[in-house]
C-alpha cells in the first residue's frame, strides 16, 4: 500500500485477507513509498509520517511481524536496481497501453496537476519489479489490478526467454471476495470524498461520522415505514451488526425504530468492533521503538531474499 495517510474501514477487508494469507504462506508486506512519489512527488514531506501511520494501522489490523516481513520499500535498495534492470528490456509500448495510465493522467489534469512524468509512466514496471524481486507466485489484488499482474507475467516471460534462464516464476493474481463497504454517503469510501471512518476511530469520531450518514430520504417522521435496502446505516449494520440486522430490518419497515435510534445502535457496535484495533494501535504508537524494530527486521528479511534474486538475475545476464 502507498503511504498516503491513515487507513479507513474500507481497507479493513483487504487487511483481513492479508492476515489470513500470512498464516498459509511466506508473505512480504511493504509500504510503497516510491510509489507514493509517482503522484505525490510535490508532497514528499508528508511521506515519513504517513509511513508511520500505515505501519500502525497494519499492526493494529492483524498483520503479524512474526509471520510476515513488514518493511518500507525504499529501504530495500534492490527494488530500485530491479526496476532499472527491467527498464532496459521493457518495450515502451507495454507501458503506454496500461489501461489505467491515460485515465489517471486525465483525472489529475482536471485538478490542474500534470503527472506525465517518466516515473508515473513506469509505475507498472516498478510494481512488477516489487513482485518479481521476491520471486512471488501470488499477489493478493482486486479485479482492477489484474492487468498489472498480467504485465508482470509478460515481463517474467520476456526476461526468462531473453536470457534462457528460469529466474522468475509467473505470479498469479490471488483474487478474494472482498466485501466493499460503502462510504458514509453511499459512494465508494474515499478520503477525496471525505466519506470515511478512520480505521481504529475513537468514540468521538464514530459518533460524528455515523451522525452524518445518509438514511432513507423518504422517511420524514420516525414512525414512517422505512426502506432499509436504500439506507446506508442499514448497509453498515449488515457488516458490523449481523446478529441484530434482521430485527432492525423488520423494525425499520414497520416504522417502529427511528433513524436516530438506529444510528445509536450502529455507533455502539462500531465502537465495540474498533476497540481492540484502537487499543493495539495505541500500544504501538506509545512504543515507537517496537515499530522501528519491526520495520528493521522486515527490511533485513526482505533484503536477504531480494539480494538472492538480484544475484540470480545478474548471473543470467552475464553481469
Amino acid at each position: 500500500m502507498r503511504p498516503t495517510g491513515r487507513l479507513h474501514l474500507g481497507h479493513y477487508s483487504v487487511l483481513e485477507n492479508w492476515a489470513r494469507l500470512q498464516n498459509e504462506y511466506e508473505a512480504y508486506f511493504f509500504i510503497a513509498d516510491y510509489h507514493a512519489l509517482t503522484t505525490g512527488f510535490d508532497k514528499s514531506a508528508e511521506i515519513k509520517q504517513n509511513i508511520r501511520d500505515l505501519a500502525l494501522d497494519w499492526l493494529a489490523a492483524g498483520i503479524d511481524p512474526e509471520k510476515s516481513a513488514v518493511f518500507v520499500q525504499s529501504q530495500v535498495r534492490e527494488h530500485a536496481e530491479m526496476h532499472l534492470i527491467f527498464s532496459m528490456l521493457t518495450p515502451l509500448g507495454w507501458l503506454e497501453r496500461v489501461p489505467t495510465y491515460k485515465a489517471q493522467v486525465e483525472q489529475f489534469a482536471k485538478s490542474g496537476k500534470d503527472i506525465t512524468t517518466y516515473g508515473f509512466l513506469g509505475y507498472p514496471l516498478l510494481m512488477a519489479a516489487d513482485i518479481l524481486l521476491y520471486r512471488a507466485f501470488g499477489v493478493p489484488v482486486g479485479e482492477d489490478q489484474v492487468p498489472h499482474i498480467e504485465f508482470c507475467r509478460e515481463l517474467a516471460r520476456r526476461f526468462n526467454h531473453l536470457y534462457q534462464r528460469e529466474v522468475f516464476p509467473e505470479p498469479q493474481a490471488l483474487l478474494a471476495k472482498i466485501k466493499l463497504l460503502p462510504g458514509l454517503d453511499g459512494r465508494k469510501m474515499s478520503k477525496s470524498y471525505d466519506n470515511y471512518i478512520t480505521l481504529g476511530a475513537d468514540q468521538a469520531e464514530i459518533k460524528q461520522r455515523v451522525s452524518q450518514m445518509i438514511t432513507d430520504p423518504a422517511r420524514i417522521r420516525k414512525d414512517d415505514p422505512g426502506h432499509p435496502e436504500i439506507c446506508n446505516v442499514y448497509a453498515y449494520h449488515k457488516f458490523y451488526n449481523p446478529q441484530e440486522q434482521p430485527e432492525i430490518e423488520c423494525c425499520c419497515k414497520a416504522g417502529t425504530i427511528g433513524c436516530v435510534a438506529c444510528k445509536k445502535r450502529l455507533m455502539a457496535k462500531l465502537n465495540e468492533y474498533m476497540e481492540p484495533i484502537r487499543e493495539k494501535r495505541e500500544h504501538f504508537a506509545a512504543n515507537p521503538h517496537l515499530v522501528d524494530d519491526i520495520l528493521a527486521d522486515g527490511q533485513a528479511r526482505a533484503s536477504k531474499k531480494a539480494a538472492e534474486t538480484i544475484a540470480m538475475a545478474r548471473d543470467a545476464m552475464g553481469m
